[in-house]
């Protein structure tokens, strides 16, 4: 679904990728771990567009969507119309067809009640809901979150690790960004470990956290129930 290869992006002349490889295949999920600064967003940024590499390749298979930490709803639509405006303004499907995906997208995250709510009358958790639900809507062959719970308060990070969970017994093609530990341990097929713009480990969750690694070590010490 995705290959990224040999990708490097500096700022400023700080090098923040350094030589960055990774294979994503159909119904995988991918999860992306790391220290603060290790490049992790910037990767899944160059990843889904919003910055371009310095050098490398990216090849797809299919199309994706990219659910952002800080929501990024349109303040001034209600929920169904945040849903429904790229599919029937970008993808200029049928408008009665993309309103009954959407309403059941809403179901499935719990929102039926919300749908001519705005954005503020809502919580976190459930603006992250109809941001997923919004990704969902243009039926992306691989799903991207950015640290998803990170914008939220912990009682509500929860309710979001469920949904993509559900996604993934779903077999949902997928790739995240996360400092949610055991989550990223119980969901992922597939483990990178990056550190300051490399990837120190790749492998299995169970291999990643089981490795003797001093670094990976010194990293997931600091987690506790994992």
């Amino acid at each position: 679904m995705l290959e990224m290869k040999h990708i490097k992006k500096s700022f400023n002349g700080q090098e923040v990728l350094r030589d960055i490889s990774l294979t994503v295949e159909k119904g995988e999920v991918l999860s992306i771990i790391g220290p603060s600064g290790s490049g992790k967003s910037t990767l899944l940024r160059c990843a889904t567009g919003l910055e371009t590499p310095d050098s490398g390749e990216i090849r797809y298979t299919g199309t994706f969507g990219l659910v952002f930490q800080n929501f990024n709803l349109f303040p001034h639509y209600s929920v169904i119309k945040n849903v429904t405006d790229a599919p029937i303004k970008v993808q200029k499907r049928r408008k009665d067809e993309v309103y009954q995906e959407a309403r059941a997208l809403l179901a499935k995250m719990g929102l039926s009640d919300k749908e001519n709510a705005y954005p503020c009358q809502l919580s976190g958790g459930q603006q992250q809901r109809v941001s997923i639900a919004r990704a969902l809507a243009m039926n992306p062959d691989i799903l991207f979150f950015d640290e998803p719970t990170s914008a939220l308060d912990p009682e509500l990070t929860g309710e979001i690790l469920k949904v993509i969970k559900d996604l993934a017994a779903e077999h949902m093609t997928m790739v995240i960004v996360t400092h949610e530990m055991s989550f990223a341990r119980n969901v992922s097929d597939h483990i990178l470990f990056m550190d300051q713009g490399y990837v120190e480990l790749e492998g299995t969750a169970e291999e990643v956290f089981a490795s003797s690694n001093s670094r990976i070590r010194g990293f997931l010490g600091k987690f506790e129930n994992i």
